[in-house]
């Protein structure tokens, strides 16, 4: 009898600009990952609104993240490609995994001591800002995923996924996969450029710290030009020149370099040099990526069938967890 190949979940949430660090710390591995698992890929709308969001602009990141997808490699023939709120199931099976998770996990979650750590005192911290770890193990369990591939920052929700997992099926049999976490072997944290002691993100003030996958030619020029480095003038990758280290990084996950190839690749040359060649590599790897969005986004009739075949496959798969999870708990059958 054949065995059916490992399956892996991710998604990306619609709420802002993707950046070169979701390109190369996510998008990127996925194309890699579908040649060895069955994926299923989804972008997570209903994980963005857990703060507001403008109605017309999320819809429109939606689309575009999905164009991404496909235009950095992730195949829709070989991977389930759909929008999370398509597949009415993630928002059931998460109420019945929230009535089985405690408050003082969700509490002792990094990420929402981070969020709401940033909020004002005068603002109120919205409910789904704490809740949504549940969702994000719904998204998981609902395929039986046996990995998903995330960042560091993100292992801290799967291991939640499997301690509700493991508590599920100990109270009503087993009913899920315990998910493992894949983390990217070769790709670096990409850094700040304006301050590379901290990651690189999209909801930074200063736009000159992050790069997006759709940035044009020029703005990654002027980005990569006025990215921070240091006095010392010499390429080196230690831990005394971060800005260096973090070019070097993204240097390397674009062209598939060590480090110390690009050392001896730079001996004796300047900084301007240097950072000449990271724009370079960048735009090389963006321009033929924006010109794919930018035609599929034009053909939305061809994006529509996709999501909507994917949001069958899903639906699908997601409706056998949803089903014996409802038979185990004790709903009657519809």
């Amino acid at each position: 009898m054949e065995t059916r190949k490992k399956r892996i979940f991710s998604g990306v949430k619609p709420s802002g600009d993707l950046t070169l660090g979701n390109y190369l710390g996510a998008i990127k591995n996925w194309a890699t990952l579908q040649e060895e698992y069955e994926c299923f890929y989804s972008i997570v709308d209903l994980h963005a609104i857990t703060v507001k969001q403008e109605p017309a602009e999320l819809r429109k990141r939606t689309l575009e993240i999905l164009a991404i997808y496909i235009a950095s490699g992730i195949d829709p023939e070989k991977c389930t490609l759909f929008i999370q709120s398509h597949v009415p199931a993630h928002s059931e099976a998460s109420w019945l995994l929230t009535c089985n998770t405690n408050m003082g996990e969700l509490s002792r979650m990094t990420q929402y001591k981070d969020k709401t750590a940033k909020v004002k005192d005068n603002e109120a911290i919205g409910s789904g800002l704490f809740n949504y770890p549940v969702l994000m193990t719904a998204d998981i369990l609902l395929y039986q995923a046996d990995a998903v591939p995330v960042g560091v920052d993100q292992k801290q929700h799967v291991e939640l996924a499997r301690d509700i997992a493991q508590r599920f099926n100990s109270t009503y049999s087993d009913t899920f996969v315990l998910p493992d976490v894949i983390v990217p072997k070769e790709a670096a944290k990409i850094m700040d450029l304006q301050d590379p002691s901290r990651k690189m993100s999209k909801s930074d003030d200063n736009p000159n710290s992050f790069i997006l996958i759709m940035d044009k030619p020029e703005v990654i020029r002027k980005k990569i030009s006025r990215a921070v480095t240091d006095s010392i003038g010499v390429v080196n990758y230690t831990d005394e020149q971060p800005g260096v280290r973090n070019l070097i990084n993204i240097l390397c996950a674009l062209k598939g370099y060590k480090p110390d190839e690009v050392v001896d690749m730079f001996r004796g040359k300047g900084y301007a040099e240097f950072k000449s060649a990271v724009a370079e590599a960048l735009v090389d790897e963006f321009t033929p990526v924006q010109a794919k969005v930018r035609e599929l986004l034009s053909e939305k009739s061809k994006l529509e069938e996709i999501y909507k075949k994917g949001a069958e496959r899903a639906s699908y798969e997601a409706q056998k967890t949803l089903r014996k999870m409802q038979k185990k708990i004790g709903l009657v059958p519809r």
